[in-house]
C-alpha cells in the first residue's frame, strides 16, 4: 500500500478506534528496511496523538516475515517484563481497514543508535556508552527470559541444524560467489559441530544498532523491528550483536574512507550480556560463526537483488565487501 492510499485509508479507521473523528495528518513513511512501516498523527481536543503503523509488503502471503501479528505476539508479551519496546495500540488481521493485517503502536522520539562518522552515538562519552550497552545487553537477556508459552504463535522452535541449511538457497542466488568461496566448508564445519545444549526461547533475529533506538541522551526506548523474531536459540541475538561488533569480522579500514562504525567490543557485550542472564553461555563461538556465515551470504544474495534492479539499494556495494573478511572470521571462531 502506498502513502498517499493508506492517507485515504486511516480517517475511518482512526475514527473508529477513537470513537470520533479526528484529523490525521503527517502521514509519512518511516525510514528502514523492514517491512512498510508509516508514521502518522491525530489531532483531538487538548493534544496531538503519534502513531506508528506496521503492515505486510505488498502481493505477498502473509507468512514468516511477512505476517506481522507475529511481532503482536512478542510485543504482547513484553508489556509483562521491564524490555524498553512499544506496546501494540491496535492490531489485527480484520481486512476492513487496509485489506491486510497491521499493527499500531506508539510513535516514539528519539532515534536508532548511530555511530558512523558525526552521527550522534559518536558524541556519548565512554561511561555513558558503557552504561546504554548495559542496558541493551539486560534488555536482551531480558528477551530472551520471556517464557516461550505466551507466544504460541510463533509456532515451533528452530532446530540448529535448519539454522544452517536454511540459507542454502540464498547462498545459491547471492552475486559475487566467489566471495563466498569458504561457505560450503564453514557450512559443514557448522554442521558437523552443532551445539549440544543452548537457551532456547524468543530471538529477535537481527539484533544490532540499527534496531536499537535510543534517546540522545544515551538511554534505550525500545528494542524495534522484530520482524525476524522467532523461538530457538537465543544465543543467535548475542552472536550477531557481538559479530556487528567485531573489528576482525570486517573490511580493515580504507585510506581517506571512515572506518566502519561499531558498538562496544565484542569481550565487553558478551560480558554485560553474562552479568544480566546468570547462566552458561555453551558455544558461544559458534553462534558467532554462525552470525558471520549468515550475514556474509545475505550480503551476497542482497547484492544480486539490487544489482539485477529487483531491491535498488546501493549500499549493498560497499556492504557486500565484508562477505570475505566475515567467512574468514567464521573460520576462525570455529578453530
Amino acid at each position: 500500500m502506498d502513502m498517499d492510499t493508506l492517507a485515504t485509508k486511516l480517517p475511518a479507521f482512526v475514527a473508529a478506534k477513537y470513537g470520533a473523528p479526528h484529523e490525521v495528518f503527517d502521514v509519512v513513511k518511516m525510514p528502514g528496511h523492514a517491512g512498510f512501516a508509516y508514521g502518522f498523527r491525530v489531532r483531538k481536543p487538548g493534544g496531538v496523538d503519534s502513531w506508528f503503523i506496521r503492515l505486510p509488503p505488498p502481493n505477498v502471503n502473509w507468512k514468516g516475515t511477512a505476517d506481522v501479528l507475529r511481532q503482536v505476539a512478542v510485543l504482547n508479551a513484553l508489556d509483562t517484563t521491564t524490555v524498553p519496546h512499544c506496546s501494540v495500540k491496535w492490531s489485527g488481521d480484520d481486512l476492513e481497514w487496509f485489506g491486510c493485517p497491521y499493527f499500531v503502536v506508539p510513535w516514539l522520539e528519539g532515534d536508532v543508535l548511530r555511530l558512523g562518522e558525526g552521527e550522534w552515538g559518536r558524541t556519548l562519552v565512554d561511561e555513558t556508552l558503557l552504561d546504554l550497552g548495559q542496558q541493551i545487553m539486560t534488555a536482551l537477556a531480558g528477551v530472551h527470559k520471556v517464557d516461550i508459552a505466551r507466544v504460541e504463535y510463533l509456532g515451533e522452535a528452530m532446530t540448529f541444524d535448519d539454522d544452517v541449511t536454511r540459507w542454502d538457497r540464498f547462498l545459491e542466488k547471492a552475486a559475487e560467489p566467489e566471495r563466498l568461496a569458504e561457505a560450503l566448508h564453514i557450512r559443514k564445519k557448522l554442521l558437523d559441530h552443532l551445539p549440544a545444549d543452548a537457551p532456547i526461547g524468543i530471538f529477535h533475529g537481527d539484533f544490532q544498532t540499527a534496531n536499537l533506538f535510543c534517546s540522545q541522551q544515551g538511554r534505550l526506548l525500545a528494542i524495534i523491528d522484530w520482524e525476524l523474531c522467532g523461538i530457538g536459540a537465543t544465543l543467535n541475538d548475542l552472536g550477531w550483536i557481538a559479530t556487528f561488533s567485531d573489528r576482525e569480522a570486517w573490511p580493515k579500514a580504507v585510506p581517506g574512507q571512515p572506518a566502519r562504525p561499531s558498538f562496544l567490543d565484542p569481550d565487553t557485550v558478551i560480558r554485560l550480556y553474562r552479568d544480566a542472564w546468570h547462566g552458561p553461555l555453551p558455544d558461544l563461538n559458534w553462534f558467532r560463526a554462525l552470525a558471520a556465515y549468515k550475514f556474509a551470504i545475505i550480503s551476497g544474495f542482497n547484492l544480486m537483488l539490487h544489482r539485477r534492479g529487483k531491491r535498488v539499494d546501493e549500499t549493498w556495494e560497499q556492504t557486500s565487501l565484508c562477505m570475505v573478511p566475515l567467512m574468514r572470521r567464521a573460520a576462525e571462531l570455529l578453530g
